[in-house]
């Protein structure tokens, strides 16, 4: 047995000087020194021997084991370090050669109209607010007016998690929360947000979108302070010279509801394509808050009063832009949004 350990020893270190990679030194110690190999037999083998033999053959084996794990861990030391400096060799780097061109990325263009509306409203003094996009069916609907059976909720087809909960198809649960909040102080917000319906996508339409809404609760609160602030907004959105119109429209949580149509940009109101041969466009919706929502909300509709209005981020910078596709804002596509880059900055 001492002449095959000798002889195995011999050949496991010679096989061990001859590895060329980590790969076949790991092989030739699965080889030798695994379950299955041929030292790890010799120890199974130590019952065949006589008992006076065993000690003195065990302790060789279990040197020799040792011996063998030391050439290995050796050889695999200085096989790791060959194989770094090949690695860094093979990826140095030419630092002679011309830098790759880092495109500088910007504000998407919908990024901008949002900021742009909410800059214009804190130079007024409104501040910023935020809610949730998974919404209570109750600050969606109940609290702004409408209780469950409306027929004004078949106006919004609604993403629906739980009878109670879903996805907020508009940001005026924003407002109700706020006035909630508020406890009858008085209010001046925008409300900025993605909201969601069950809608087709297509050219106009998305099943997610952005509104910004704003409200202003307080005493003495007009249509005349409503139609003031909208004509403001206008002229600084779309160019001093810009008139707007008020039209009749409904809403269940603002009484009276009016739609807002500016002076065409595009045409100064002598009819184009833009306007269809109005002289008119379309812009928001608004309306002085309903009292029911305002009692709901904690608030005393014979004391206080408010208005609110409602705007589509992308209607705006469509028109603003000429962009004929609302899916371009959402599609990524770098040669649209480098136009933007190129026109403001």
């Amino acid at each position: 047995m001492q002449e095959q350990l000798a002889q195995l020893k011999a050949e496991v270190l010679e096989k061990i000087a001859a590895a060329q990679d980590l790969k076949q030194l790991n092989d030739v110690r699965v080889a030798y020194l695994g379950k299955k190999g041929p030292i790890t037999d010799l120890l199974k083998g130590m019952g065949k021997l006589p008992q006076e033999e065993r000690p003195k053959m065990g302790a060789l084996v279990n040197e020799t084991r040792a011996q063998v794990q030391e050439v290995l861990d050796a050889r695999k030391v200085e096989l790791e370090a060959a194989a770094l400096d090949a690695q860094l060799e093979s990826e140095t780097i030419d630092v002679t050669l011309p830098g790759r061109t880092v495109k500088v990325g910007n504000h998407h263009p919908l990024t901008r109209i949002i900021e742009e509306i909410e800059d214009l409203f804190i130079g007024m003094g409104y501040e910023v607010a935020e809610g949730p996009e998974v919404e209570k069916d109750y600050y969606n609907f109940e609290a702004l007016n409408l209780p469950k059976g409306h027929p004004a909720r078949d106006m919004q087809d609604t993403f629906y998690i739980s009878e109670e909960i879903l996805m907020r198809t508009h940001t005026s649960p924003v407002q109700a929360r706020t006035m909630e909040k508020a406890q009858g102080k008085p209010i001046r917000i925008i409300c900025p947000g993605k909201v969601f319906r069950r809608d087709n996508d297509d050219a106009t339409h998305s099943h997610q979108f952005n509104q910004i809404e704003g409200l202003v609760v307080g005493e003495d609160i007009a249509m005349s302070d409503l139609k003031g602030t909208l004509d403001l907004f206008a002229k600084k959105m779309f160019g001093e010279d810009r008139e707007i119109r008020l039209r009749p429209s409904y809403f269940p949580f603002t009484e009276p509801s009016v739609e807002m149509d500016i002076s065409c940009f595009k045409c100064g109101g002598e009819g184009c394509n833009v306007c269809k041969g109005t002289g008119w466009i379309e812009i928001l919706g608004a309306g002085m808050v309903h009292p029911n929502v305002l009692e709901m909300a904690g608030y005393d509709p014979k004391k206080v009063t408010g208005f609110a209005f409602g705007m589509g981020p992308e209607r705006i910078a469509m028109l603003k832009y000429g962009v004929d596709d609302i899916r371009h804002f959402y599609t990524n596509d770098v040669r649209f949004l480098e136009q933007f880059h190129r026109a403001e900055d």
